[in-house]
Parts: C-alpha cells; structure tokens; sequence
C-alpha cells in the first residue's frame, strides 16, 4: 500500500470511482422512477438500467469502507473526531439540504411549502434531494465509531470473523421476510430481531478494518477472489432487478436485490475494495487528477442532484438509452468536479463543500 502527502493513494482512486458509480446510478433513475412506481418504456430499457445500475450498487458501501479504512480504530479523542466530521460532513450537509430545500421552490421547479420542507429535514431528505439519506445514514456510522473502536482494538482476528459471519447471515434477511413474515423474533410490536445489532452498515465499518488490519493478499489472490465475488454479486443484482421490474412496479419489489446491505451487493463491495487496494499508481499525469477530485468529491455527491436533472434534458433527447445515461453521468460528474473546485478556491469553503 503506497502513501503519498499522508494519503493513502488507493483510497483516492476509490472515493473517485464511487462517486462516479453514484452519479451513473442517479442518471439511470430517469428511465424507471415514476410517480407511480417502477415503470420502464420497453425492454432496452429494462436491460440497461438492470445492467448499469446493478453493476454499480457497491458505490455506497464503498464511501463506508473508505472512511472505516481511514479512521478506524480512532487515534484521537471522541471529541476532536466529532469536531473534525462535524466541520467535514455535517455542516455542508445542513447547508445542502437547505438549498435543495429552498431554491427548487422559489425557481418554480416544483410546488412545495417551503417552511415544511426546511422542517422536513429535521426527520429525512425530501422526495426531489433523497440523495441525501446517505449523509444521515453516515452521521450514524460516525456516531457509532468512538463506540465500537476501543472493541476493534481489543478484539481477536476470529472474534472479528465471527461477527462478519453474524453480519453476513443478516444481508439474508430483506429475502427472507417476503417469505416468513418476521424473522428471528420479529412481530409486529418488536422489529428488532435477533441479529438486529450486526446488521447494516457496520458490517462495512468492521469489513474495512479486517481487511485493512488482516488481508495482505497479492494481487493475483485479491483478483482471483475478488472478480468472482463481483461477477456472482451482480448476476444476482442485475438478474433479480431485471426479472421483479417485469412483476411489479412496487419500489420495494423491484429493487429487492439492489438494497446496501444485501448479500449479494456486499459480495460485490467486498470484491471490488479487495481489488482497488492494490491501486497504487502515483504518477502525477494520473494521480493528481485523481487526488484533486478524491478531495472534492464530497462537494460532488452533495451537489450533482442539481446539475443531473440539467444535463438530462440537454443530453438524452439526442441519443439512445445506453449512450444517454453514460454521456449525461459522465457530464454531470465533471461539471459538478469543475464547480465544487472553483468553490473549493474560496475562503471557508469547507463549511460548503467539506
């Protein structure tokens, strides 16, 4: 693992290509969210979305993994993390929330009461910025790390396994409930199951440490393994996806197989992290680029619900699904790297763009 300027150079690349497979993922929305549910135009449609969004459904565990790889266990007081992730995460994520909250109202993009929809944010993101669920799902993890760091550091490597394994049983569980009902202890009075405690997203916080702290496998191991968890994870993502959208237009339905914490994305999470570990290229031709929008790209994420919905219009008329959602991605990623960079230039742009 090579570090440069104290950065950990593969995470660079990582952050990039995560953001990167969001914005790709938010570009495919436009050929199936409606109103009224799941509804895709034909079935070009279905396979493109089916394929593109399934294959890039890591994204989000991937943002988890690169902070827990970074900052786990702590090495500083509760405190001055709290500090440092409030100025990073928290602040640009009010400022952001407020905006989506205001300003698609007074443009005249859509109807809405402003005072409910500035109070809304206190329990969620609205309907038009539910991009930002992430960012309260982070915060979450974030509380959680000055918790479970003194554990990781006392821990064993097989008490470590054996909570992964407990985690992984519970990626089973969203399968599950269509056919049983409940699950290990589950009513409609209680819906904290047996296994509620290892579930979701902390099982990428400790799959970070594990693999940072006990996985040093050679390239060819990590691909070896890698590849097939991905090629298996998305089969099962892409292939699920493709067959409910053709069953039902019930968002719950249709995208089953695309949730976070689900067997099969974690596989792909999973292989893919084992495989960008061993990116470590530092040459500045490549490098710099990649380190200059790996520092911004939380700027990028917070933004690019506002540029995407531009782009789609000025792009996708003109071409065909695949191309339209590659092109009008691809746009959107780079118009909002050039507009976060140019904020990031002013003083106290950090409490904007983190």
């Amino acid at each position: 693992m090579k570090e440069k300027t104290n950065r950990i150079v593969f995470l660079d690349y990582l952050r990039v290509i995560a953001c990167f497979m969001v914005v790709l993922v938010h570009a495919c929305e436009f050929y199936y969210c409606t109103d009224t549910g799941v509804i895709l135009a034909n079935d070009t449609d279905r396979l493109w979305v089916s394929i593109i969004d399934g294959a890039f459904r890591q994204s989000v565990p991937l943002f988890v993994m690169a902070s827990s790889f970074l900052l786990l266990p702590l090495t500083t007081s509760s405190t001055v993390f709290f500090k440092r992730r409030f100025s990073r995460v928290f602040v640009p994520f009010v400022i952001w929330s407020l905006l989506y909250a205001v300003v698609p109202v007074i443009t005249g993009a859509i109807d809405g009461d402003i005072a409910e929809r500035v109070s809304n944010i206190l329990y969620t993101a609205n309907a038009d910025s539910g991009h930002l669920w992430f960012i309260y799902m982070l915060i979450g993890v974030y509380l959680a790390m000055p918790i479970i760091s003194p554990w990781l550091s006392r821990v064993s490597r097989r008490g470590e396994e054996i909570f992964l394994a407990i985690w992984f049983l519970t990626t089973f569980t969203g399968y599950l409930r269509p056919l049983t009902g409940y699950v290990w202890g589950e009513v409609f009075w209680n819906k904290f199951h047996a296994l509620y405690y290892f579930s979701g997203y902390i099982g990428y916080v400790v799959l970070a440490h594990y693999i940072r702290k006990y996985v040093n496998w050679s390239l060819k191991k990590s691909v070896a393994i890698g590849v097939p968890l991905i090629l298996v994870g998305f089969a099962f993502t892409a292939g699920l996806f493709y067959t409910h959208s053709m069953e039902s237009t019930d968002y719950a339905y249709a995208e089953q197989s695309w949730y976070f914490c689900t067997f099969n994305v974690a596989m792909m999470t999973a292989g893919t992290f084992l495989i960008l570990r061993h990116v470590n290229y530092s040459g500045q031709w490549l490098y710099g680029p990649v380190q200059s929008v790996s520092k911004i790209s939380y700027g990028i994420y917070l933004m690019h619900i506002f540029v995407l919905g531009f782009m789609q219009q000025l792009i996708a008329p003109h071409l065909s699904t695949l191309p339209a959602i590659l092109a009008v991605g691809t746009a959107t990623f780079l118009a909002c790297a050039i507009i976060t960079r140019l904020i990031s230039l002013i003083p106290g742009s950090k409490w904007v763009v983190g």
